[in-house]
């Protein structure tokens, strides 16, 4: 029974693909906890037991990709991770995220130092409750908004030094361009990319096809950000022809854009959860895919 139900989630959620240089195999469709925090990504979530809900649902729904930090809330999205899922499933893929902080008002400020990156680590490591990071992406803050020039070799090296005392098992990158990544690569191997990606906003479209050729996974955040009023609304008249949500059709466009494409749509409701996961049985025609790709903008990211 349960090989049936994993062949069946494998189907619904996109199918899965394997993180870069390991034997972790995730579902195409994950989840990220970033919603679970209060406004802003900032403090306690408005209903406690929801957000518990929502975690426990989406792992029981077959999902096993969760990405957080523990600068969300700060320190709350992975407290609630921990108090819902712990001890965790054994197939269950935590991915965390270091680079940053919040000032007291909530603000995204830079945290690249070695003293601020190993704090950061262990901050994960116990308020998820666990022994090693699984994935750690350093958060490049160069422009809080977006990929910007510069060297990550300094704050890499201190997460590959913790890397070798066995805290971290792997590294990944976020907000970065192809030239970080190379960088990158070049200090230790990166085993996925997070970036600002949607239909709308398709800067990236060359480098998810040097990744794909590199078995490298690309983790596209906010598949519905920085749209514009018009593609909105093209968006919404595709998804009524399908009778799909926005953001349903906005999941799928990314799940048949490219193979190496795992995707971590967040919600705070149980009901949009299963929505969001409902996207990888959604098969959208030549046609459709045409229509959707001519929606197309350069605009700024936001904060992930």
């Amino acid at each position: 029974m349960t090989t049936n139900n994993k062949t069946v989630n494998d189907a619904k959620l996109g199918g899965r693909f394997t993180f870069s240089g390991t034997s972790l195999s995730a579902q195409r469709i994950g989840y990220g906890a970033m919603q679970l925090a209060g406004p802003g990504v900032f403090g306690p979530p408005k209903d406690h037991d929801a957000a518990l809900a929502v975690l426990r649902e989406a792992v029981a729904s077959g999902v096993n990709h969760i990405d957080t930090s523990d600068f969300y809330g700060p320190h709350v999205t992975n407290q609630l991770i921990r108090e819902a899922l712990h001890p965790y499933p054994e197939d269950l893929v935590i991915v965390t995220k270091v680079g940053a902080r919040r000032g007291k008002e909530g603000s995204w400020l830079p945290a690249f130092s070695r003293e601020e990156l190993t704090q950061a680590v262990h901050d994960n490591l116990r308020n998820l409750g666990l022994d090693v990071l699984e994935i750690v992406n350093l958060r490049a803050m160069f422009d809080v908004h977006g990929p910007a020039e510069g060297s990550i070799e300094a704050p890499l090296t201190v997460l590959a030094e913790l890397q070798q005392k066995g805290l971290i098992r792997h590294i990944g990158l976020s907000n970065v361009t192809p030239a970080q990544i190379e960088e990158g690569r070049r200090i230790v191997p990166i085993v996925c990319v997070q970036n600002f990606y949607n239909i709308a906003n398709r800067n990236d479209d060359g480098l998810i096809d040097s990744l794909a050729a590199q078995d490298i996974p690309y983790v596209p955040f906010f598949p519905l950000g920085g749209f514009t009023p018009l593609q909105s609304s093209t968006l919404l008249e595709i998804a009524g022809q399908l009778q799909a949500t926005p953001m349903q059709v906005a999941l799928a466009w990314l799940l048949h854009r490219s193979p190496n494409i795992l995707l971590i749509p967040g919600t705070s409701s149980v009901a949009h959860l299963r929505e969001n996961l409902a996207a990888g049985e959604l098969t959208l025609s030549p046609e459709t895919l045409k229509k959707l790709d001519r929606i197309a903008a350069t605009t700024v990211a936001p904060m992930h």
